[in-house]
């Protein structure tokens, strides 16, 4: 599970009602999540959506469950000290916590706006000199929010609201992923899990503004804030959803940075008995 702010409405109900001590919880930032998950450490997990086209062979999706926007995300951000044409050669430091994000970048600066800049990979937290040296820099989650209430960068790009000026279709950052075989061999488990995400879902985005409240100090940000970020986080996997999702593959498989099996996307028996 990613503990960010925007899994709260999944996560925190998860943490107070689901009992089942079988089930064992790796917290990690999605980047961690997608290498454990790859190499078999876990069954199943939220995992970034280029993760999954690199290695769809592996995994199979469960249904009407991914982190997703529609538009603005409010938590993935290019913060820029340009406007975006003038990056052309400029250094930028992208996030090495989420891999979909990375690959977000660069497809909206080099296939959509035709600019190449420096990429330099790393963390914020990793930069004890600050960010002086960079005109511009990818952050996600938790870090986001926090620049973002920040007067450092003068250009606050939400890459979910150019991706769906773009496209427009919304924009599916992660995906809850199940290795091929733990589908095979655990298939009750898999339906069980998948039960308990979605009354989750249902559950913390019923209770959204009591959630905000408990969260809101990790960044800090105001409690109401909060609340109007969380909103605007998605959590279904509907068509659109999908369409944009095979987008963003088709896009990576244009570059060269995924699977020529990523498409048609593999959606895991839903516990209703949607595929």
């Amino acid at each position: 599970m990613v503990n960010f702010i925007n899994t709260a409405p999944l996560y925190e109900v998860w943490r107070r009602t689901v009992a089942r001590p079988e089930w064992r919880i790796t917290e990690a930032v999605p980047s961690v999540l997608n290498k454990m998950l790859h190499e078999g450490a876990l069954d199943l997990g939220f995992i970034s959506s280029h993760e999954y086209a690199l290695h769809p062979d592996k995994y199979r999706i469960l249904d009407d469950i991914s982190i997703s926007a529609t538009g603005a995300v409010g938590s993935v951000f290019l913060f820029s000290r340009k406007e975006i044409r003038e990056l052309e050669g400029a250094r930028i430091l992208l996030s090495n916590q989420s891999q979909t994000s990375v690959y977000l970048v660069k497809v909206i600066l080099e296939e959509f706006y035709g600019i190449e800049p420096d990429y330099i990979d790393g963390t914020i937290s990793e930069r004890s000199g600050g960010l002086d040296d960079y005109a511009a820099v990818l952050a996600i989650g938790d870090d986001a929010l926090r620049l973002n209430g920040t007067d450092e960068f003068p250009h606050k790009l939400d890459l979910g609201l150019i991706w769906q000026e773009q496209t427009g279709l919304p924009f599916v950052f992660a995906v809850w992923a199940v290795r091929e075989d733990f589908c095979r061999t655990s298939p009750e488990t898999v339906a069980a899990i998948h039960l308990e995400l979605l009354r989750c879902i249902i559950e913390g985005r019923r209770d959204l503004r009591t959630i905000s409240s408990l969260v809101a100090p990790r960044i800090p940000m105001p409690a109401e804030n909060c609340f109007r970020y969380l909103q605007g986080i998605e959590y279904d996997l509907g068509a659109a959803k999908k369409a944009g999702l095979k987008l963003f593959c088709e896009y990576l498989l244009k570059r060269g940075e995924g699977s020529g099996g990523a498409l048609p996307l593999k959606i895991a028996t839903s516990p209703f008995g949607v595929v």
